[in-house]
């Protein structure tokens, strides 16, 4: 009787793991892998293409900020991507921030200023699922470290919508993309050519607004980023120096050694 209930366990045991190895393994073969991209931030001595990421954050501003917030920034921060303090300025004071309470306890709306965040385009989320065909649009602050493969695959999704193939039922507010994972996405394609009017001459085409904001959302992402790897590189040397300090060191200790 107990030898019987043991099998029964293993063999419950071995159902549980083969269905919650098959289904990581399902999921993760139906979109296609997103193509490598280079991207000026890649690589030990990478850094933020500044043009890059700030016609990111038009694209951002003008197409993006309309379902998706990005919570974790505060205008102030655009100055680390070349925007003078008076642009920086014009830009908070674009927005209408709520604050108070007052004196008499009640909330007053007022331009923005620097130190404020990023100004949610919803007031909670249930807003903005309701607006979106139930789905929450996800906050962008954080999305190149969220998913794996990082840049590649946000620019990925953003270029890789298309037809869906015979036999592939798209149900109604949705749309194919080959880079989703199960391929059949709620958000609608959000760029095409020339979304987005570029000031500085840059070709404004869908590909381009992609390459983009996601230099943006990546540099929103890690914003420290640079000097880290400074810091890196620093240590490496340091420790470089240190080590042929500590050679030479011991060849004098030793040298009358045999």
């Amino acid at each position: 009787m107990k030898m019987n209930m043991i099998k029964t366990a293993v063999a419950a045991l071995a159902l549980v793991g083969a269905v919650t190895t098959a289904v990581p393994a399902f999921a993760a073969g139906e979109a296609a892998k997103p193509p490598k991209q280079t991207w000026s931030f890649s690589g030990l001595f990478g850094t933020y293409d500044r043009a890059a990421a700030q016609r990111g954050f038009q694209v951002y501003k003008e197409v993006c900020a309309s379902c998706h917030g990005m919570s974790l920034l505060s205008y102030r921060h655009l100055a680390d991507l070349g925007f003078s303090e008076d642009e920086v300025k014009a830009i908070a004071a674009s927005y209408e921030i709520e604050d108070g309470p007052d004196a008499d306890g009640e909330m007053f709306e007022r331009s923005g200023i620097p130190a404020d965040r990023f100004v949610s385009p919803f007031p909670n989320k249930n807003a903005a699922a309701a607006s979106n065909n139930g789905k929450f649009p996800p906050d962008l602050t954080l999305m190149t470290k969220a998913r794996v493969g990082g840049a590649d695959y946000v620019y990925g999704l953003l270029v890789g919508y298309e037809d869906a193939p015979s036999g592939v039922e798209v149900p109604d507010g949705g749309s194919y993309n080959k880079y989703f994972p199960g391929q059949i996405i709620a958000m609608a394609p959000p760029l095409v050519d020339e979304a987005v009017e570029y000031t500085d001459g840059t070709k404004p085409t869908m590909a381009q607004h992609a390459k983009d904001v996601t230099t943006f959302m990546a540099w929103a992402a890690e914003p420290e980023m640079e000097e880290r790897k400074r810091m890196g590189i620093k240590v490496l040397l340091f420790l470089l120096v240190l080590s042929g300090l500590l050679y030479a060191v011991k060849r004098k200790v030793w040298e009358n050694v045999h």
